[in-house]
C-alpha cells in the first residue's frame, strides 16, 4: 500500500544524525527547556524572520497558549474557518472564547469578504489558517484585522516554509503557531509546537504560561498557565530536520505540479499550480463522489484520507458553543475534499501510478 505520508521513508535518509542527535540529549541528562530548546527557538525564529520564538508541547497548545497572551478572554468572539480540523476551535473553545466561524474562497483558505462582513460584529482576535500547506489571502486579511484593531493569530500547521509575497507563514500577523507533529513537512518524532511573535511582551506571556504561569520559579504570576513544554528530544531531532526543510517543500511542490499534469479525469477537480506560498503539505483534490474514489484507489493499492469531512460548527461537542452564518463554500468543500499521498520521498513512478489509478476512476455520476 502507497501510503499518505510514509514517515519511515523520511527519517531513513536522516538516521545517522537523528540517533547522534537523540543520544546527545540523552547523555546531556537535560531533557526539559535546556540548550536544545532554545537553540531550536532561536533556529526557528531566524528561519521564519520573526523575532520571538516559545518552544510548547504542541500545536493546539501553541494556538491557545498564543490567545491568552493577546488577551482574549472568555465570551470573547474569535473569527475562524470551520473547514480545517477543529484545531481552532479546540483552542477557542478551551479558553471559553466562542468561535465565529466565517466562509472560504475557492483557495479552501479563509475568504477576505467574508472576515470583511463579520469582524466589525465585536470580534475580538481572528485564526487564520494557511490549510493543506497553501497561504491564505494574507494581503487582504492583514489590513482588515489592522483597520479594525484586532489581534491576527495565524495558524501555521500545515504551511512551514511557505512564503507570500516575500514574507514567511507566521511573520505576517500578531502570532504564528506551528505543529511539529510527525506528519508535518517539519515533524517530531512525538508531539511538538512553537508560538512566533513579533512583540517581545507577548512572547514572554507564552513563555510562562508554558510553564504554570511562571515569571520565575515556582511564583505562579498569570493566571491559566500550564505544563506545555517543548522537550529536549523533539528540538534535537527538529534541528536536525530544520535545515533539510526547504528541501523537502521544493519536492513536495514538484510532486504537486507532476499530479497537476497527470491527472485528467473530468470527475476530478485540482488545486491550482504550486507556487511560493503552497508548501504541498496535503495534495488534495475535489469531487462529488470522494468515497467511491477513495474505495477505488484503496482496491489499486493506494490510501487515501479525507481532510475534514465535518465542518466545525457540525461537530456534537461545539452545540450551542459557536455561531455561524451561511457557509456554502465550507459545505460543498467538506463534502468534496481527498487528500492523495504526498511526500518527499516519493518517486516520479509512485505519482505517476497515483494519477493513473484517478484517471482510470469511472464516477456514478457525470461530472
Amino acid at each position: 500500500m502507497l501510503l499518505i505520508n510514509d514517515l519511515g521513508r523520511h527519517s531513513a535518509a536522516l538516521a545517522a544524525d537523528l540517533h547522534a542527535a537523540t543520544q546527545r540529549v540523552v547523555d546531556s541528562g537535560w531533557y526539559v527547556l535546556g540548550p536544545e530548546v532554545r537553540a531550536f527557538e532561536q533556529e526557528l525564529a531566524a528561519y521564519c524572520r520573526m523575532p520571538y520564538c516559545v518552544g510548547v508541547g504542541n500545536g493546539t497548545d501553541a494556538l491557545e497558549l498564543g490567545l491568552r497572551a493577546l488577551g482574549v478572554a472568555p465570551g470573547d468572539m474569535v473569527a475562524t474557518v470551520a473547514n480545517a480540523g477543529m484545531y481552532s476551535s479546540t483552542a477557542i473553545v478551551a479558553i471559553g472564547a466562542v468561535p465565529r466561524y466565517v466562509d472560504v474562497d475557492q483557495s479552501l483558505t479563509m475568504s477576505p469578504a467574508a472576515l470583511e462582513e463579520v469582524i466589525g460584529s465585536g470580534v475580538r482576535a481572528v485564526i487564520v489558517t494557511h490549510l493543506y500547506g497553501r497561504m491564505a489571502s494574507m494581503r487582504a486579511i492583514v489590513p482588515l484585522c489592522r483597520s479594525a484593531g484586532v489581534p491576527l493569530l495565524e495558524d501555521c500547521a500545515q504551511a512551514i516554509g511557505a512564503e507570500l509575497h516575500g514574507t514567511p507563514a507566521g511573520a505576517w500577523g500578531d502570532i504564528g503557531c506551528f505543529s511539529f507533529y510527525p506528519t508535518k513537512n517539519l515533524g517530531a518524532i512525538g508531539d511538538g509546537g512553537a508560538v512566533l511573535a513579533r512583540d517581545e511582551a507577548v512572547a514572554e506571556r507564552v513563555r510562562a504560561l508554558r510553564q504554570y504561569g511562571w515569571t520565575r520559579k515556582y511564583e505562579a504570576t498569570l493566571p491559566s498557565g500550564r505544563n506545555s513544554r517543548l522537550d529536549e528530544l523533539q528540538a534535537a531531532v527538529l534541528r536536525v530536520k530544520l535545515p533539510h526543510l526547504a528541501a523537502w517543500n521544493v519536492r513536495r511542490r514538484a510532486i504537486a505540479d507532476r499530479y497537476g499534469g497527470g491527472i485528467r479525469n473530468p470527475a476530478v477537480r485540482l488545486p491550482p499550480l504550486s507556487d511560493s506560498a503552497y508548501v504541498a503539505h496535503l495534495y488534495v483534490v475535489r469531487t462529488a463522489e470522494p468515497e467511491a474514489l477513495r474505495a477505488h484507489l484503496s482496491a489499486a493499492g493506494i490510501a487515501s484520507e479525507v481532510h475534514y469531512p465535518v465542518p466545525d460548527y457540525r461537530q456534537p461537542a461545539l452545540a450551542g458553543r459557536a455561531t455561524a452564518g451561511e457557509l456554502p463554500s465550507t459545505e460543498v468543500a467538506c463534502r468534496e475534499v481527498l487528500s492523495l499521498p504526498c511526500f518527499p520521498e516519493m518517486s516520479d513512478e509512485e505519482v505517476d501510478a497515483v494519477a493513473e489509478a484517478v484517471n482510470r476512476w469511472e464516477p456514478s455520476c457525470s461530472p
